[in-house]
């Protein structure tokens, strides 16, 4: 591209907001136009979920809610517009099978990213987007608070009456997402939010993390508790937790790092620990009142012995040292001051969290343009006529499991829409 093109609408973005934009955009009757810096379109979409692309999350619209940790509020509008049952719709119609999976997630059948990111570029094309690969732009150009035009980085200058800035976060950078609208929006009087890791393991300092004493061993489906050290409690999430060397992983972990960041945001000084139910299923009944089953159906049983019937043998070396009995001792003698230890251990094993993983290693990132800079409804900017965002952008987050990429695919459906509207008008 070597001269002016004039466009309605420019798409800044080839991820999941900028290609739904760019289809809203042209569907409405804006000529549009859409801008990606790297070599193809889709590189964020063709990696989510696993490699087969999480589309969206079954659950109603309050549940939905309640995994958007990073203002829900906000984007009420947009999802209340075009919501998850949408989203299936719009995929069915490109002829994409799906089906739903535990706790609500929405995949193709064909469990390939690759399935999705084929059918958005050819609804892209189909709907007589422009699209230019490898154009990265420098600036967004406005006079007297309206956008006109964008100027690449070649110094090419492309006129529109309307850009949608879909330009993403910070993590996951190998797929372009380098953080690269914020400085844009900036310009034009945005605020914008510090950006942090979200959706990241968590780092520990503790002695048996130091050691690794624990590094591989996993829980499944157990409450993981974020409190600080003035025992104020952040959140308590439920999934899978993974051990590893540097601290903890898993779907419970990543989902509890949006409270340890904003945790340590708000003071920095804040010390945190997480606090892990190894047995949840059999927290009903008080532990005091199994252990005396256990010492009137096998008294001579040694306390060691009881507990790797139902832990893993490093995780009850770990208990026992921590908690200072002897593990060899019968479990008729085992005094109760000793039972309320291995009761704390057991059911609130705590593990000292010292932050996340950087925003490099993160799969979604909080921050961004601040939601008080736009408006909900149309995803217009409330500082410059003509400009609108989608996705993360802003300073919008949610929890992995489809629900961020219901996010992206909503904010982008209103953006573009928003846009062409304005752009016709004028």
């Amino acid at each position: 591209m070597t001269h002016r093109v004039a466009s309605d609408v420019v798409v800044i973005g080839g991820g999941p907001a900028g290609l739904m934009a760019a289809i809203a955009a042209a569907e409405t009757g804006a000529a549009t136009t859409l801008l990606e810096k790297g070599d193809r379109l889709g590189r964020k979409l063709g990696i989510s979920g696993g490699g087969r692309c999480n589309v969206t999350n079954a659950k109603p619209l309050a549940e939905l809610m309640e995994n958007i940790p990073g203002n829900a509020r906000f984007l009420h509008s947009a999802l209340s517009r075009y919501n998850n049952q949408d989203i299936m719709g719009f995929f069915e119609g490109l002829g994409i099978a799906l089906k739903e999976e535990d706790r609500g997630r929405v995949f193709p059948k064909t469990d390939k990213a690759l399935t999705v990111v084929a059918a958005m570029v050819e609804a892209v094309r189909e709907a007589g987007v422009q699209v230019y690969l490898e154009t990265p732009v420098r600036k967004l150009l406005s006079t007297e608070q309206q956008i006109h035009g964008v100027e690449l980085q070649g110094g090419q200058q492309l006129l529109t009456k309307a850009v949608v800035l879909a330009t993403g976060g910070c993590s996951v950078p190998q797929t372009g997402s380098t953080g690269d609208g914020y400085p844009w929006a900036a310009r034009l009087g945005h605020t914008i939010v510090q950006p942090f890791p979200t959706e990241v393991p968590l780092t520990s300092d503790d002695p048996h993390i130091v050691r690794r004493a624990l590094q591989g061993l996993s829980f499944q489906n157990v409450p993981l508790t974020v409190l600080d050290d003035q025992n104020k409690r952040w959140t308590t999430e439920t999934g899978d937790v993974l051990f590893t060397h540097f601290g903890l992983s898993g779907p419970a972990a990543l989902r509890c790092s949006h409270y340890v960041s904003v945790a340590l945001q708000k003071r920095p000084s804040a010390q945190l620990r997480v606090e892990m139910d190894l047995l949840p299923e059999e927290a009903g009944e008080s532990f005091r009142e199994q252990w005396n089953h256990y010492r009137h159906t096998a008294p001579r049983k040694q306390v060691k012995t009881v507990l790797l019937d139902v832990l893993p043998e490093r995780m009850v070396e770990t208990i026992l040292a921590r908690s200072g009995i002897d593990g060899n001792v019968q479990s008729a003698h085992l005094k109760n001051i000793d039972i309320d230890l291995l009761e704390r251990q057991v059911h609130h094993f705590p593990v000292r969290i010292t932050g996340t993983l950087p925003l490099a290693k993160a799969t979604v990132t909080g921050g961004g343009v601040s939601v008080r800079d736009i408006d909900p409804k149309t995803m217009a900017s409330k500082l410059c006529r003509g400009l609108y965002f989608a996705g993360e952008v802003m300073d919008v987050h949610a929890h992995t499991g489809g629900y961020n990429i219901t996010v992206a695919f909503s904010t982008g459906r209103a953006a573009g829409a928003s846009a062409a509207r304005y752009a016709i008008e004028r």
